[in-house]
């Protein structure tokens, strides 16, 4: 019986050490996801702007389409021969500092 006293209350100590560690890990999987998240968006904002300076769309009107689909995004337009590039960048809005996420898109010229 000395013995079953002993370990009496263990598995509340356990939990208690572990369960941060399991917030944590959880915190740091959903941040990712939204990050990702944003970079899917980046890229479809990006995509799109590079396909209206391609057509012949003013280049500001264009990259006025980034901010609206992901805040804090901005971006650069490249002419490469034929081709039109959209480097953008924006925050991926993780706890660590000067994370980001880029895109770049490319599109056919006239």
């Amino acid at each position: 019986m000395n013995g079953q006293r002993g370990d009496r209350g263990s598995v509340t100590a356990e939990f208690a050490v572990a369960l941060p560690a399991i917030v944590l890990v959880l915190a740091l999987g959903v941040g990712v996801l939204a990050a990702c998240g944003r970079q899917v968006r980046l890229q479809d904002a990006a995509a799109d702007a590079a396909r209206l300076v391609a057509r012949g769309e003013p280049e500001a009107r264009a990259l006025a389409l980034l901010p609206g689909a992901v805040d804090g995004a901005s971006a650069t337009v490249v002419h490469r021969g034929d081709l039109v590039c959209v480097d953008a960048v924006a925050p991926a809005r993780l706890p660590i500092p000067e994370l980001r996420v880029a895109s770049c898109a490319l599109a056919g010229g006239q």
